[in-house]
């Protein structure tokens, strides 16, 4: 493989103008591509088999009109609606209804005037029952007093036929009383109907009045009359309607402004797909600034950039282009573009600062070097760093890909086109950094290389590993001591899908999140959507009553807030109920009332053959965040599988490749634990602008955990990589742990900077959902870089010495030879260039 990069890299650069014009080439034909076919991201999110999914589905095929996506747009009017500010609502929502994807808008003074008729409606009704009470009351005495006269009538005719048989009114008294008995039988016949519709009507009441209990709550104008909702309903989920659709809806809308009306709109009506902010630029600013004081050259600190942003570039305006084939999830170029800048930045740094090093040691004063020594080093650095840079890469690629063990389909697609950055990011590095190197010539050569003659002395990375080996007990103990406790936190890791709340303080997402939670509940930002299925069609009279029954279960639950039924399918069978909860939807009350609604409340109404089903973006976070904690085991044991295998090639030790892993999996558990406090429980809210503390992204762990597998082992292979050539060629084990550590320290502490800082720049970035993977990336590589492998790893192996070399014979014949330094490669070129060298000198002196 050396040998290979060598020639690659020779052949870069004698034709370096060749190359440049070839990237340039392909770099303009991609981007034409991207102009022709690109098309805008998704949103969608699709969880295969997930029981939400089919819930809905199901729905939509019962009930249409409720299973699609739902908007919210909210007004705000300081001194309550005027007549000419409800017409411009009118006049907005009936262009609302003519976009695309708009099956209706519902008006929020129409409807909170049919919820305020139907409490009205409620209450005439009770009035009607107490009076219909009074009048049964009333007919019921007069039918007792009828009662005592008939039986006063019977008792007196009896008594005329027993004493006077011959009494000439004795035949008038009994037609009289026969007709008073007649009576009587038909007051009770009405009386008894009268107790019938009576019982009916109470009966109706009560199911009304427990109904309109359930959702009494529910309101689409707040009481103080200066707030209002309005419900845009879509015929599809709103993650499969394109941003330029949803973007329309505020420049409908901006007569609401001219009219005076404040005007949110809600998380899921935009979506933001900006990638780049300031955040993102002062990352970038930090790192060219790393560059330039480790490199002390404008020119050669510009060339990792150059190389991060052509692979990038070729990566990204690849993807854009696919997106006229294939739908792209909106965070996938985020993420790529993260992990992209990074590696790119770093790989290319690595061949410079070899080629650098090699020109140093060629450079002997003011010996002027030829061009045949500066193609040969590029070549050899191609060679040597670039096996190195080669395999780092495929590391991060395979950690990448191994997404594809997760089922998901958005973790997939964000795994593969992350994947596939870095590995271009990797051939622009093979390819472009020599031919950029041979441009710049002589150029590269370090200003220092020329003070032969002045005495070394140690600097700081001598300094540092060497204390670290003479108190290796006491660092092992501090760096596993810090980890742990950092790590802390992690143990109240609770994942979700971030809302409204999540957003910028000064975004209009974040706004409408709030006037909904203040006017009307915060439950009323995320409702639960609940459908009920009968075996049997509900007849019209009992309608009310079933949906009271089933509604009293649904609100039984603690945290459910409000129930109402907003839907009932056409056979009659299928009834769609909206549920608000106390608290919003990534609220853990909300977590334990879905977990509620699909167990106890499921079994208990499933007895009365009721079939219920759960739906909503807190039934979605539950689902997919079990759905993740099923598979992470699966692919944290196939990272951790290759990162043994890899690590045992590469090292030919078994105990490097484990402090390696236990390192790593340090650093992720601190990782998490960082996370949490910051986004899950606000610590540091306002450096971090984390002003609604909630749930973390459920796709983080499986993420970060593969992002800084890649990343670790990146620092891992070309720090201890050093130590083992050391050893190799014959210094004693803590001899070869401080050399090795003391020609690689630099570098990697570059590099390590330059990936905390493009990293730490999307903490702020305007996707809410990169942030805690930019904070828990960016404090992985800090952790990482600084406490494992340049504390923890050089303590341990200073400790046990030649140990940590240990491999049985019969497993090093077994496993191939990959010689990642391309110290083979070394030996067979340095005759060559000590050789071109004194022919050089021989020239000097001439």
């Amino acid at each position: 493989m050396a040998s290979l990069l060598f020639r690659v890299g020779l052949a870069s650069a004698r034709r370096p103008v060749a190359v440049v014009l070839a990237w340039l080439l392909v770099l303009g034909a991609l981007g034409a591509a991207m102009v022709s076919f690109q098309r805008p991201l998704s949103n969608e999110f699709d969880l295969p088999d997930s029981e939400f999914s089919a819930v809905l589905d199901e729905l939509g095929e019962q009930i249409p009109e409720v299973s699609g996506g739902t908007g919210t747009v909210v007004l705000h009017s300081p001194d309550g609606f005027t007549p000419a500010q409800r017409e411009a609502v009118d006049q907005t929502t009936a262009t609302w209804r003519s976009l695309p994807h708009v099956t209706d808008t519902v008006d929020p003074f129409r409807t909170q005037g049919q919820l305020d008729a139907a409490a009205a409606r409620l209450e005439r009704g009770e009035r009607k029952l107490i009076e219909g009470q009074a009048a049964y009351d009333r007919g019921a005495r007069k039918l007792s007093r009828l009662r005592w006269l008939v039986g006063e009538g019977e008792r007196d005719i009896a008594r005329l036929q027993r004493d006077n048989p011959d009494d000439l009114t004795l035949p008038k008294r009994i037609e009289g009383q026969r007709e008073l008995e007649a009576t009587l039988a038909d007051g009770e016949r009405q009386l008894a109907e009268a107790r019938e519709k009576l019982a009916a009507g109470e009966e109706k009441f009560t199911d009304g009045a427990v109904l309109l209990g359930l959702g009494d709550g529910i309101r689409m104008v707040s009481e103080d009359g200066t707030t209002a909702l309005v419900q845009v309903r879509f015929d599809k989920s709103m993650q499969e309607i394109s941003p330029d659709d949803l973007a329309r809806f505020p420049d409908a809308g901006e007569r609401l402004g001219e009219a005076g009306i404040e005007v949110d709109y809600g998380q899921e009506l935009v979506q933001t797909t900006e990638v780049g902010g300031i955040g993102e630029v002062i990352g970038l600013g930090v790192a060219a600034v790393v560059l330039l004081v480790m490199l002390g050259s404008l020119v050669i600190a510009g060339l990792p950039l150059v190389i991060a942003f052509a692979g990038v570039g070729v990566s990204l305006m690849g993807a854009m282009a696919l997106t006229h084939w294939l739908e792209i999830q909106q965070m996938a170029p985020v993420l790529g573009a993260m992990l992209g800048l990074a590696v790119g930045i770093d790989y290319a740094l690595f061949i410079v600062n070899r080629h650098r090093r090699q020109l140093a040691d060629l450079a002997h004063g003011n010996v002027q070097i030829s061009r045949h020594e500066l193609r040969h080093s590029i070549a050899l650095a191609t060679g040597t760093a670039g096996t190195a840079v080669l395999v780092a890469g495929a590391t991060v690629v395979i950690a990448l890909a191994a997404l594809l063990v997760s089922g998901i389909p958005i973790l997939v697609q964000m795994g593969l086109l992350a994947a596939s950055t870095v590995a271009l990011t990797v051939l622009v590095a093979l390819t472009l950094t020599p031919a950029l190197l041979s441009l710049v010539g002589r150029r590269a050569v370090p200003r220092q290389a020329k003070a032969v003659d002045r005495p070394r002395r140690d600097g700081w990375a001598e300094k540092w590993v060497d204390l670290v080996t003479r108190r290796a007990p006491a660092a092992i103990i501090a760096v596993v001591l810090l980890m742990g406790v950092l790590a802390i936190p992690a143990g109240w890791l609770r994942l979700g899908l971030p809302d409204g709340g999540s957003e910028s303080p000064d975004s209009t997402a974040f706004q409408a999140y709030e006037r909904v939670a203040e006017a009307f509940g915060p439950g009323a930002n995320g409702p639960i959507l609940v459908s009920a299925t009968v075996e049997s069609p509900i007849a019209e009279s009992d309608l009310v009553a079933t949906q009271a029954r089933i509604g009293e279960q649904v609100a039984s639950v603690g945290g459910v807030s409000d129930v109402l039924p907003i839907g009932v399918s056409d056979d009659r069978r299928t009834i769609a109920y909206q549920v608000v909860t106390v608290e919003g939807p990534s609220a853990d009350s909300t977590v334990s009332v879905v977990d509620e609604l699909v167990g106890p409340v499921t079994e208990r109404v499933a007895a009365d053959g009721v079939d219920l089903g759960v739906t909503g973006q807190a039934v979605a976070n539950i689902e997919v965040s079990q759905r993740l904690a099923e598979s992470l085991p699966l692919y944290l044991a196939l990272v951790i599988g290759l990162s043994l295998l890899l690590l045992t090639v590469v090292f030919r030790s078994l105990v490097v490749p484990l402090l390696a892993t236990v390192g790593f999996l340090l650093s992720v558990a601190a990782s998490f634990g960082v996370i949490v406090a910051v986004y899950q429980w606000g610590w540091l809210g306002g450096i971090f602008d984390v002003h609604n503390p909630g749930a973390v992204l459920s796709f983080m762990p499986t993420l970060l955990i593969g992002i800084l597998f890649g990343l670790a082992m990146d620092y891992q292979m070309f720090l201890v990589s050093g130590m083992r050539e050391s050893y190799v060629h014959g210094q004693r084990a803590r001899e070869a742990v401080r050399s090795g550590f003391s020609s690689g320290a630099k570098v990697v502490t570059a590099a390590a900077l330059i990936m905390i800082s493009v990293f730490a720049g999307f903490v702020f970035s305007h996707m809410t959902m990169v942030r805690p993977i930019g904070l828990g990336l960016a404090v992985g590589v800090l952790l990482d870089a600084f406490l494992i492998r340049m504390t923890l790893t050089p303590a341990v192996m200073s400790l046990l010495g030649d140990k940590m070399w240990w491999m049985p014979v019969w497993l090093d014949r077994l496993l191939p030879h990959l010689d990642v330094e391309g110290s083979a490669l070394v030996d067979k070129q340095r005759p060559a260039r000590r050789t071109a060298q004194e022919r050089e000198d021989a020239l000097v002196q001439i």
